[in-house]
């Protein structure tokens, strides 16, 4: 038996089902066949895309968006100069640094302790990793706010060049140190294998002058007298030593010492204090 309106009713209802469900009915053609498949875009899909294959006949799905890829990592920028370099540039970049007030020696030629803590106050204070490392974005901000230093600010009055060797110092292993020219020379059988500037005694407490022996070395040494740290200490004449100065290093010769011979740099007496022995000779003089 056949009840009339029937199928009408149960157009009504698919077409408010597939309405319902985002689908998309395709009525029947003139000749009373089926139309094309019904085409169904699931809730909370991304949208028109491209089609994949679904298990549900005639239902047709668009795949998600692929998500964006990564951001390629920046890489860090090259270091220049570092602790224990040395030469011209980092003369020049130590010459910039006092220009900003970031350094108050002068220019060593060094990459030595004071020089890498100046380094990393600059890169603190502009929002760069504090490193310590001089880097080709440290330099690039460094140099856009100073200006190329001149020679009296590359080579300070008080860093003459080294005076000529006192002829007790052309024989053996020796530490010749001139008052005159305020420079010590580290010398092997009459050559140099180094020259650093160096400080001697305040007016009350002189430097002895004559010819010592290095009778003892001490690395993290503390002056029981003054409490005051000696690093690197190589002591010749009873409490007199040379040895790297933290004074001499952040104030130069506008101070002075109690005797001993003062070095600002640290690298470079560090290295010293690797070669020298229990007897080599240390000559003082004018």
């Amino acid at each position: 038996m056949r009840i009339p309106g029937r199928p009408a009713a149960l157009l009504a209802s698919a077409a408010a089902l597939a309405a319902l469900c985002g689908c998309t009915v395709q009525p029947a053609g003139a000749d009373g066949k089926r139309g094309l498949p019904v085409q169904v875009e699931l809730p909370g899909s991304p949208g028109p895309g491209t089609a994949r294959s679904s298990p549900v006949p005639g239902v047709t799905r668009t795949a998600p968006a692929a998500p964006p890829s990564a951001a390629p990592a920046v890489p860090a920028p090259p270091v220049l100069w570092s602790r224990g370099d040395t030469g011209p540039a980092v003369r020049e970049l130590q010459a910039r640094l006092r220009q900003v007030a970031w350094l108050a020696v002068g220019p060593t030629g060094s990459y030595d302790g004071p020089t890498e803590r100046a380094v990393k106050g600059f890169q603190g204070k502009r929002g760069l990793p504090r490193t310590g490392a001089t880097d080709s974005v440290t330099w690039q901000r460094l140099v856009a706010i100073t200006r190329p230093p001149g020679r009296g600010e590359l080579y300070p009055g008080a860093a003459r060049p080294a005076a000529a060797a006192d002829p007790r110092c052309l024989t053996g292993r020796v530490l010749c140190i001139s008052k005159t020219s305020r420079t010590l020379r580290w010398m092997v059988d009459g050559r140099t294998l180094s020259t650093m500037a160096v400080r001697f005694g305040a007016q009350y407490t002189p430097t002895r002058e004559g010819v010592f022996t290095v009778y003892w070395k001490s690395r993290h040494h503390v002056s029981t007298l003054y409490h005051s740290p000696m690093p690197y200490a190589m002591f010749f004449s009873g409490g007199q030593a040379v040895h790297y100065s933290y004074d001499f290093a952040a104030r130069g010769y506008a101070g002075g010492s109690h005797g001993c011979v003062n070095v600002r740099d640290e690298t470079a007496i560090a290295r010293l204090f690797a070669q020298v022995r229990i007897g080599d000779k240390v000559v003082v003089s004018w």
